[in-house]
């Protein structure tokens, strides 16, 4: 299991997060809920990057998915213990490989089922998840048991391009969205390619859409630098084609 250089790279970004923090079936959350009101039987499922809830970033953007209307639930996947933010800094020497080693799938994975368990039973039917990096190999594996009913993830890490996607168009009935971009060594041009081949002009009967985003690198939907225009532009896009994509499906 490998990440890349641009899974450690990217800003945090300022606002004020209004969501809440709680214990779902044991595992720490984060919770983010529509002012408006909204159908109590579907959440989504906001699987992180390596920086976890923790990431301002991520808190903000679960917020945002509430301010749409979609009850948005981001499970501490990573213990308490995900990537520090000021490995995010330049010139740290936070040791990717290192942490990733404590972290796989046989560790990230028990608080998703557990968190879906403690939904199922406060009324929970329907499942939506979006993943980021990290976060979108569990979207693929949630989906390959059926368990959402649409599937959003950007810039994937952790996702064969050949087996995955493969297994995805077989063995999957959740609608794809990807939003990939220019420069992205975890989900290159070619994967792209790849997936477009196998999912695109109707051949995944249940949907498919790609969005590409240039001028953005790997990271940019969660922790893109909003002072370059193309990145703004990449970042706002991914999260406005997200939006649809689940409303349209959920």
């Amino acid at each position: 299991m490998s990440l890349c250089e641009h899974c450690v790279k990217g800003v945090t970004h300022s606002g004020e997060p209004t969501g809440n923090w709680q214990e779902i079936n044991g595992v720490k959350s984060y919770i983010a809920t529509p002012s408006q009101d909204y159908p109590k039987d579907k959440v989504l499922l906001y699987i992180t990057d390596i920086f976890g809830p923790q990431l301002i970033n991520n808190r903000l953007l679960a917020d945002d998915y509430a301010a749409n209307g979609i009850k948005t639930i981001i499970p501490d996947i990573f213990h308490g213990d995900a990537a520090p933010v000021d490995a995010l800094k330049p010139g740290s020497n936070w040791d990717l490989m290192a942490w990733l080693k404590a972290h796989g799938s046989d560790s990230a994975r028990p608080p998703i089922d557990k968190v879906i368990e403690g939904l199922k039973n406060d009324g929970v039917t329907v499942f939506a998840v979006v993943g980021y990096c990290f976060g979108a190999r569990f979207a693929f594996d949630l989906a390959f048991e059926g368990i959402p009913k649409v599937v959003a993830i950007a810039h994937p890490s952790l996702v064969n391009a050949d087996a995955d996607l493969q297994t995805y168009a077989t063995k999957a009935t959740a609608p794809l969205l990807i939003n990939s971009c220019s420069v992205d060594p975890k989900f290159p041009l070619e994967a792209q390619i790849k997936a477009d081949e196998l999912f695109g002009e109707g051949k995944f009967a249940p949907g498919y859409k790609r969005e590409h985003w240039e001028g953005c690198s790997h990271g940019f939907a969660v922790r893109g630098d909003i002072s370059d225009p193309k990145v703004k532009a990449g970042k706002e896009g991914a999260f406005k084609a997200s939006v649809e994509w689940i409303k349209k499906y959920l």
